[in-house]
């Protein structure tokens, strides 16, 4: 069992703390030396989500779990070494197209695969791994700028790191059940509840993603040495981490009400920079959006176990699916209104209501938790 919950965390940290999330403290170094401008990146962040949505709808398909694991992680590692040798805003558009596809098929089956083999308290164990991957990033490019290395060597070293753990997860991930057994298996039956699932977990996606995606360089905006600024994102996968183990003591209350009142405190670190100036708010944003965002999936992906069972590979998709449609919209809207007066502002706000409304939808149908 140690060694399940390991691999999952450790498949997690590449797939999302790499694959998905390396492009927000790595934004801050591309701008300085590679002229690439705050809308440029919110069109890079929307290409990883686009390939996270297509990956996402990819995963509804049958699927062997060992395979599409090693594939995913194998396909992060070779886009996350390429960033560094290629310069054309083409290229990188491909690359972090094709890393979403590869992030979604890996949190989709390291879900399925680690949530099937352990019981529901080690879950937070294991999605922590997205939290420690977002700071072992984070960490990782505040060293790198701190001694100066360039915005490739950047991407070069997050490719090496990700290439370790993917070669010590590779010989752990196994997958006992056939091909032949899963085509057997009734499909998934949709409901008005799975639909409610799927919507909520949507509005998560487009309410997180701007503080997700700019939290760097909103710090950066205010502070300009990059030995304070810097320290936005790992603080925000530390807070991740430490959040989604400590909410598993909080299961006997049903995953549900963990989701709601995650999305609430969610948006109140969305609107945070709203209300508090400088880097106070900044800071209170990251703290709140990174201790809150894996708390959501988790419970997320764990009632979607609750009320598909063996069919919950298929919602969990589903669900995926719509989080990254959400977040394609998020940084779209950022880039539409970024140069308009107070745009930035009133996108933060709307993705805070969004959030609010989510919750209430969510409170108000809560499912008994299986014990």
């Amino acid at each position: 069992m140690p060694r399940i919950a390991l691999t999952g965390l450790a498949a997690l940290a590449v797939a999302m703390g790499v694959g998905r999330f390396a492009f927000t403290p790595m934004l801050p170094l591309m701008q300085d030396d590679a002229g690439v401008s705050l809308v440029q990146g919110g069109y890079l962040a929307s290409a990883n989500y686009v390939g996270y949505f297509a990956g996402a709808l990819w995963a509804t398909l049958p699927a062997r779990s060992s395979r599409a694991i090693r594939g995913a992680l194998g396909a992060i590692v070779i886009t996350t070494l390429a960033m560094a040798f290629v310069h054309s805003m083409a290229w990188w558009l491909l690359l972090r197209f094709l890393a979403g596809v590869a992030s979604a098929w890996a949190l989709v089956h390291v879900s399925s695969w680690s949530l099937a083999r352990l019981p529901p308290a080690r879950a937070g164990f294991v999605f922590s791994g997205v939290g420690w991957g977002i700071a072992l990033a984070g960490g990782l490019c505040l060293a790198l700028t701190y001694f100066g290395v360039s915005s490739a060597q950047a991407w070069i070293a997050l490719g090496a790191v990700a290439l370790l753990i993917a070669g010590a997860v590779w010989p752990n991930v196994r997958d006992e059940s056939t091909r032949a057994a899963r085509r057997e298996a009734p499909s998934f039956v949709w409901s008005a509840d799975a639909l409610r699932l799927v919507l909520c977990y949507g509005a998560f996606g487009f309410g997180y993603v701007i503080p997700a995606t700019f939290v760097p360089v909103m710090a950066k905006a205010v502070v300009t040495d990059p030995a304070w600024f810097g320290w936005a994102w790992p603080l925000f996968g530390a807070s991740a981490a430490v959040s989604t183990m400590a909410a598993c003591l909080a299961s006997r209350y049903g995953h549900r009400r963990i989701w709601s009142a995650a999305s609430l405190a969610m948006a109140a670190g969305v609107a945070a920079p709203l209300v508090l100036a400088g880097l106070s708010g900044i800071v209170l944003s990251a703290l709140l959006v990174g201790g809150t965002f894996m708390v959501i999936t988790m419970a997320g992906m764990q009632e979607a176990r609750n009320i598909a069972g063996t069919q919950a590979p298929a919602l969990m998709a589903a669900m995926t699916a719509s989080f990254a449609a959400g977040q394609i919209a998020g940084p779209l809207a950022v880039s539409y209104v970024v140069q308009r007066p107070h745009g930035f502002a009133l996108v933060l706000a709307l993705a805070s209501v969004v959030l609010v409304l989510s919750a209430a939808a969510l409170a108000s149908k809560e499912k008994p938790c299986p014990t």
